[in-house]
């Protein structure tokens, strides 16, 4: 596996390695990949070909990973590439839906929602990026407030009032709140499950 996370500016690079033709697989401009989020991977197929790659979507499917082809072939453009898109497949699902419509697809606008869950910035989105987070979670949580366009506007004001989220509590209070909201409605992607070992207190030597 390869690319499992790019940069702002690895994603740049890629995109003006495409546009210039020095690599023929499609980039899209940061703020567009799944791989900018750590949501995405792309897979050497020379070293699965004994298990085929149509053998290899069930297994990576049944591990939360989707393939970005609609169908299994090895020639096709990007059959090497693999999401995990998470919650933030309802993002896309959102705007399959028109009820968002300032990205320039479903994908794109999933993968912004992925980049600022992990505090990257998206230029399209500001150069804060609570007010996407928060945006972002609002929609994940269920709620309809049109565009995700890291603007706190009626609609996204309307929706935290569904959640019983006070708006005026501030940038960092609220999206703290929409952040504990997200990890009990999908809590696979914020912990890692089996035993939790307490370690206690730290020695007094090492505390300074």
């Amino acid at each position: 596996m390869s690319d499992l996370f790019r940069s702002y500016d690895m994603q740049l690079q890629a995109h003006l390695d495409y546009t210039s033709g020095k690599k023929t697989a499609f980039s899209p401009p940061p703020g567009g990949s799944m791989h900018e989020a750590g949501r995405a991977f792309d897979l050497d197929l020379d070293k699965i070909k004994k298990l085929t790659l149509p053998k290899f979507w069930p297994l990576a499917r049944r591990h939360g990973l989707e393939p970005i082809i609609e169908v299994p072939n090895p020639r096709l453009s990007e059959a090497w590439h693999f999401d995990c898109r998470g919650s933030h497949d309802l993002v896309y699902q959102y705007y399959s839906a028109k009820n968002g419509d300032n990205f320039k697809s479903p994908y794109t606008a999933m993968a912004a929602s992925a980049i600022i869950s992990i505090g990257l910035k998206v230029d399209a989105l500001g150069d804060d990026v609570r007010p996407a987070y928060i945006q972002s979670g609002l929609i994940r949580l269920g709620q309809n407030i049109g565009d995700l366009d890291g603007q706190l506007g009626p609609k996204s004001r309307q929706a935290l009032g569904q959640l019983n989220i006070d708006d005026t509590l501030g940038l960092d209070a609220v999206a703290d709140i929409i952040d504990r909201k997200l990890q009990q409605k999908f809590p696979t992607e914020f912990f890692v499950p089996g035993p939790v070992i307490d370690t206690g207190p730290a020695p007094n030597h090492l505390i300074s």
